[in-house]
């Protein structure tokens, strides 16, 4: 039996259709990340993991127990909010024990719960600080050791990572993963960003307008891509998607799959993208579709300069046209 599940979840707003038939069982102790672009009904669906919001129709249990209609503080779940939602007037012990006081913790344990969580988010130096005092990091990880002392099993991230800069994203990715690992927390993480998403997440809920797409294991959805907003939407740059006479239906293969060559299909270089490890190439085929070549280092092309590109067969992706489904290579 799987640990979390949702069946058959539906939430309307109106005449509108936020989140339809989602159906996902998640393990104790995975990290799933909840991804795909804004308005996809991501955080609605984490809302209502959460108690925070009620679905139209559906259930959900934990454990096999039916928690569909139960309030957020009966489903033992903890949230870290992308605004961090700290306390600005109390010190980082205060806003990390409060709930704790509010659930009237005894004393002893909660001093012990705090120590522990300072020490696993390394701010023990940091406790006394008001919450302005600190760096956007900083603030992160209280709300992290906030999750932490609740010592609730599952625990909700709603693109906690959003607001930090690039170098500290990074970092804190890293340490948020390992801090899953070692707590075995059953974590599920919202974000718009592919990145965090690959780098993180035991397994990817990929939606769009309401539907999940695809739900597998970072490296399934790359190389296994069930239908084109799939293949489009991960990887970076994305998948070209495309059509050949010779073919058909529609084609995708990767820019990192594209080779330039001596023969092959041609085409002429329209413009180049420089990103310092690499540069992405666009080029024109023959009738005109544009396709991006990703090629090593720096490298510089004319404008309508001849080339011709080629690709193995095995990196070659099929797709039904009229349904935008994969369909097995021929």
């Amino acid at each position: 039996m799987s640990y979390l599940t949702l069946k058959a979840l539906n939430k309307e707003f109106g005449d509108f259709q936020a989140l339809q038939d989602i159906e996902l069982s998640i393990e104790r102790g995975e990290f799933i990340a909840l991804l795909g672009p804004s308005g996809c009904g991501k955080s609605t669906l984490l809302r209502i993991i959460a108690g925070l919001e009620s679905a139209t129709s559906g259930k959900m249990s934990v454990e096999g127990r039916d928690v569909t209609a139960l309030a957020p503080s009966q489903r033992g779940i903890s949230m870290v909010f992308q605004s961090y939602a700290l306390f600005p007037h109390l010190s980082v012990k205060e806003n990390i024990l409060f709930g704790l006081k509010a659930r009237r913790v005894e004393a002893k344990e909660r001093q012990r719960r705090l120590d522990e969580a300072l020490e696993l988010v390394s701010l023990q130096d940091q406790q006394d600080k008001l919450p302005s005092q600190l760096s956007g990091g900083q603030r992160q990880r209280v709300a992290l050791a906030r999750a932490i002392v609740s010592q609730h099993p599952i625990c909700l991230m709603d693109e906690p990572l959003s607001n930090l800069d690039a170098k500290l994203r990074a970092e804190m990715r890293s340490e948020l993963r390992n801090l899953q690992k070692k707590l075995g927390l059953t974590l599920i993480y919202v974000t718009h960003d592919q990145i965090e998403a690959m780098s993180m997440a035991d397994r990817i809920v990929l939606l769009n307008q309401g539907r999940i797409q695809q739900v597998g294991t970072p490296r399934t959805l790359y190389n296994q891509p069930k239908n084109t907003f799939t293949a489009r939407f991960i990887g970076s740059p994305a998948m070209n998607i495309f059509t050949l006479p010779e073919y058909h239906n529609l084609l995708g293969v990767r820019p990192e799959h594209i080779r330039l060559s001596d023969s092959g299909i041609r085409c002429r270089a329209v413009n180049t993208d420089y990103h310092g490890e690499n540069t992405l190439l666009k080029v024109a085929l023959p009738d005109e579709q544009q396709i991006v070549v990703k090629v090593d280092r720096y490298q510089q092309f004319e404008t309508d300069q001849p080339l011709h590109v080629n690709w193995e067969q095995q990196d070659l992706h099929h797709f039904c046209s009229a349904k935008q489904q994969a369909i097995p290579t021929p």
